[in-house]
């Protein structure tokens, strides 16, 4: 089975769910929510520079644990992310992070910002032209042709009962 949809460019423009993410909103970290505010900024950073963590899109309630690594990263244990991935330095007091990734066989990257302090900033995906095509090509699929999967607007679970394809966790009874 494909990791990518046949017209990954009419999908993105076409979803709702790509629609309400690709606008640029409030963001939070939501690791180690059971931690004081010290240790959770301190969890954030070492996080980040290990090049993961945990972001929701606070208008959606849509979570992502996010790599922050490029494409072509392979076997990333024990290797800090490339700065145009994870940049400390570009504004005091911030983290501006980027994390490509396939969203419902769609080739994708999340861009945003967290405060160092607060922990919430504000992020988007956008979609990526350019791994699609190597996707597409990978897949041995036509890159401009229409897809011919039935797509469904996911809905959070918190607010409807049902489960989408990012909303992997046992229903509880």
């Amino acid at each position: 089975m494909p990791r990518v949809v046949a017209d990954q460019r009419a999908t993105y423009d076409s979803n709702e769910l790509f629609r309400k993410l690709s606008c640029e909103t409030e963001i939070k970290y939501t690791g180690f929510r059971d931690r004081g505010p010290e240790e959770r900024q301190l969890r954030f950073q070492n996080s980040c520079r290990a090049g993961r963590a945990d972001i929701a899109f606070v208008s959606s309630g849509t979570n992502f644990s996010l790599q922050f690594y490029p494409w072509t990263a392979e076997n990333t244990q024990g290797v800090p992310p490339p700065k145009e991935y994870v940049n400390f330095e570009r504004e005091p007091g911030k983290v501006f992070l980027k994390a490509p990734f396939i969203l419902n066989g769609v080739c994708v990257c999340w861009k945003g910002w967290i405060s160092l302090n607060r922990l919430e900033g504000r992020g988007c995906i956008e979609y990526d032209e350019e791994r699609a095509q190597v996707e597409a090509q990978q897949s041995n699929l036509p890159h401009s042709l229409p897809s011919v999967q039935a797509h469904k607007t996911l809905k959070h679970s918190a607010s409807s009962g049902m489960h989408g394809p990012l909303d992997k966790r046992p229903k509880l009874h």
